[in-house]
């Protein structure tokens, strides 16, 4: 067997680009948990800012 053990994918200083590289090696639905999670945060941000703007005009 000449199947080498992957080594472990450490991120620090990436760029966007790499990890969305790296994401795209992902299995199918490993992709979409991680883009459910990722819509889930960016909507819980825009809520958050939406409601602070309209209570600070109140």
């Amino acid at each position: 067997m000449t199947d080498k053990i992957p080594n472990e994918v450490t991120i620090v200083d990436k760029s966007v680009s790499e990890r969305i590289n790296l994401i795209q090696q992902l299995k199918e639905e490993d992709k979409n948990a991680l883009f459910r999670i990722i819509d889930s945060m960016l909507t819980k941000s825009k809520f958050k800012d939406f409601f602070d703007k309209n209570m600070a005009s109140l």
